[in-house]
């Protein structure tokens, strides 16, 4: 008699940027939407406020000119300075249309996520706001700077990684990035290669499951995160040290 086993439900990565989209565009259409006015990005004088999806929309044109752009950007880094949340929220999601841009131009190694790089993107967006001055014409070009550097800074990283860890004995470890369709429950090199590293104190219980239901059964990092009580850049950095010690280990003893 056989036994059909139900299909496993596919645990969906939700997006860092698409994550602060939806909390940027809930200001924008609440009940009680949170404007600014309009006269930051028009040319003539109104009275009006529009919600701050629209303010973006205009922000983002390529036809605003340089001091419309350094006025509104300039109001937008008062505010979230002054009055943080959610200004702050609003003033980096402001960032999220050149962003998607410098994220399409960098060509990331298959083992790094993309929702890492957004998430490192969006980390340094974040630091640098706190620190640019609102008076200063090209803040904006200082948040997208501070966002690119990251996310080369990031892919240079991940990719002399990649280059270190080339080899026979890092097959096992590439499979870790790869593996998609492993069951829970199921004996595989990938959990084998882990639970040796545990037991020769390479890395702990926690990072080998961190690794394993990251990489191997594809779980989000953000409900790992929430689970854990920890950030989600922080959470990506300590699997990123698991990975790495996990790869010297291997370097050095070829798994039979």
């Amino acid at each position: 008699m056989h036994h059909s086993s139900a299909p496993r439900r596919p645990h969906t990565t939700v997006s860092p940027l698409e994550e602060l989209e939806q909390s940027f565009l809930a200001l924008a259409h609440a009940a009680t939407p949170l404007t600014m006015p309009a006269a930051l990005v028009c040319d003539v004088p109104s009275e009006e406020t529009w919600p701050v999806d629209q303010i973006r929309i205009r922000l983002a044109h390529p036809s605003t000119r340089p001091e419309v752009r350094a006025r509104t950007w300039s109001e937008v880094v008062r505010r979230a300075h002054l009055l943080g949340e959610p200004w702050t929220v609003v003033a980096v999601a402001m960032t999220i249309p050149v962003l998607r841009r410098v994220l399409a131009r960098s060509t990331r190694p298959a083992h790094l996520e993309r929702q890492e790089v957004e998430q490192e993107a969006l980390a340094a967006v974040t630091d640098a706001l706190a620190k640019v001055d609102p008076a200063d014409p090209a803040l904006d070009r200082e948040l997208f700077s501070a966002a690119d550097r990251a996310v080369h800074r990031l892919v240079y990283a991940a990719r002399r990684r990649g280059e270190r860890e080339a080899g026979e004995p890092m097959a096992h470890l590439g499979r870790l990035h790869a593996t998609k369709g492993a069951e829970f429950g199921e004996v595989t090199d990938e959990h084998q290669v882990l639970a040796r590293a545990v037991r020769s104190r390479v890395v702990d219980l926690a990072e080998a499951q961190l690794i394993a239901r990251t990489r191997v059964h594809g779980e989000p990092m953000q409900q790992l995160a929430c689970e854990r009580q920890v950030s989600l850049r922080q959470l990506y950095r300590h699997r990123s040290a698991a990975e790495q010690r996990l790869a010297c280990h291997l370097r050095h003893h070829v798994i039979e």
